[in-house]
């Protein structure tokens, strides 16, 4: 008997009942110092059983997938409904119900398991090898590690509504990072904590220039042990696309999520600065700034056909013109906030009830080149890859500092300095943006590590960025 005739067994006499599978297996490969690290492998699967019933909801989870097994949670969750019903914020009568149906297999070019593990070791052998210098000899390079994190990810949806839908993806992070001393400086060159990320096979190295890594990371780092540290004052920033990341993510992504804005994680992750009625009529931006949520990029981390909750994935504009037009929030809180917003109900695993996150929310592009946008600097500092991170309960004032930067002087790009830091505030941040860079500045980067909710969940989360421009903002040298 297949899962979806145990469903239609198992589901109580109740208004609607939702069952949501997923299967996830995931393998960590990694190499330190040239010793292969023990490989990780992990199985998870389990169902989430949700009820809604007389305006009350509630939610169980299983590991037992048997009729008995499903029985025993819809039970729990029917239960948990009914006691809800008369005391509960929101009546549940108002939320969307799963009636689509579907099936979504993301492409994969290169399938991880067509390639050996010996092979695969190889690779990461490599890698690690070119971070010691050109003669693996380097005694100022102390730690070197690269690695593998694939996941291959499948869900099933049915509910007594009618939905019935499919989905399997396939995830490579890959990573890499040397740390490097001498005459008590200690500098580290990587690549910004799994930032390359992204849905696809073993084609995803190539795609982020993987290969070959090393020995870049290695000159890098080396670089950075006799730089000066970077000056202090306001000045222009141009931002490289792996640092804009975090820029989006923690200064939009995180203030923009509806039930964040409802109050729901204020115990826990915080609020946000974003309230209901700046929807349609504030500023959040410089008119360059145009912002979507389009979980319809191929290849991009958090890529997916319909959310947790069964809303059909679609594009949609946050933010055009640096307008706020729409916040982060699914069906639900749609329904309790009378807002627009996107699907992007999402849980990070079976045990999780899905709740409002990111996905690929991405920065548009403008019509600068790299080499135009550093022309439009008189003084300014270029900055790349996310090394610190602080930013307040409301998600407004921040403080970041990255791996490596370069002087920018009257329109040219001068010398490497290390410990670059900037602040501001997320408020009037973004209406300092006075140039975007086009498609060829563009990267698709992703994290699988934000994290939100009670009890936790860590979710994969997609940014893809140009480079970007921004005048007299509060830049700072040495450790943050």
């Amino acid at each position: 008997m297949n899962l979806r005739a145990r469903f239609a067994q198992a589901a109580p006499a109740v208004d609607s009942c939702t069952l949501r599978l997923v299967d996830e297996r995931s393998e960590l490969l990694a190499v330190r110092n040239d010793v292969v690290e023990p490989t990780q492998e992990r199985i998870d699967l389990g169902a989430m059983i949700t009820v809604l019933h007389q305006g009350g909801m509630g939610y169980a989870a299983t590991s037992d997938l048997s009729v008995s097994g499903l029985r025993a949670a819809a039970d729990r969750a029917a239960d948990w409904a009914r006691r809800t019903a008369a005391s509960g914020v929101f009546d549940h009568r108002l939320a969307p119900r799963a009636t689509g149906r579907g099936e979504h297999r993301a492409p994969v070019q290169r399938p991880w398991e067509g390639v050996s593990l010996a092979d695969k070791l190889d690779l990461l052998r490599a890698e690690v090898a070119d971070m010691a210098g050109p003669d693996r000899a380097d005694d100022r390079v102390v730690e070197r590690t690269a690695s593998l994190l694939r996941v291959r990810h499948h869900s099933e949806l049915y509910s007594t509504d009618g939905g019935e839908l499919v989905q399997e993806l396939d995830l490579l992070a890959p990573d890499a990072q040397v740390i490097v001393h001498a005459g008590g400086v200690t500098q580290r060159r990587g690549t910004g904590s799994r930032g390359l990320s992204r849905q696809g096979g073993l084609e995803v190295l190539d795609q982020v220039g993987f290969r070959g890594l090393g020995t870049r990371l290695h000159d890098e780092a080396i670089q950075l042990l006799s730089a000066p540290d970077c000056p202090s004052g306001p000045m222009d920033l141009l931002l490289a696309p792996d640092q804009m990341m975090l820029q989006i993510h923690e200064s939009i992504g995180h203030p923009l999520e509806l039930d964040r804005i409802l109050g729901d994680e204020r115990n826990y992750a915080g609020t946000s600065f974003v309230t209901l009625d700046m929807f349609g009529r504030y500023q959040y931006g410089s008119e360059l700034l145009d912002v979507t949520f389009d979980p319809g990029v191929p290849g991009e981390l958090a890529a997916y056909a319909f959310d947790d909750e069964g809303a059909p994935a679609r594009r949609e504009w946050l933010i055009k013109g640096g307008l706020l037009l729409r916040p982060l929030g699914g069906g639900t809180s749609q329904a309790r906030a009378g807002l627009p917003g996107v699907s992007n109900a999402r849980a990070c695993s079976w045990n999780r009830p899905p709740i409002d996150r990111m996905a690929n929310l991405n920065v548009e592009p403008g019509p600068h080149s790299l080499e135009q946008l550093v022309a439009m600097v008189e003084r300014g500092v270029f900055m790349e890859t996310n090394a610190s991170w602080s930013i307040d309960d409301s998600r407004n004032k921040f403080q970041f500092g990255c791996e490596w930067a370069r002087l920018i002087v009257d329109g040219q790009l001068g010398p490497v300095v290390r410990n670059p830091n900037y602040r501001g505030i997320s408020a009037t941040f973004w209406r300092s943006l006075a140039g975007v860079g086009d498609r060829s500045t563009m990267q698709v980067m992703g994290t699988p590590y934000c994290g939100k909710g009670e009890p936790n969940q860590v979710i994969r989360v997609g940014h893809a960025s140009p480079a970007c421009l921004f005048r007299g903002v509060d830049v700072f040298g040495g450790h943050s």
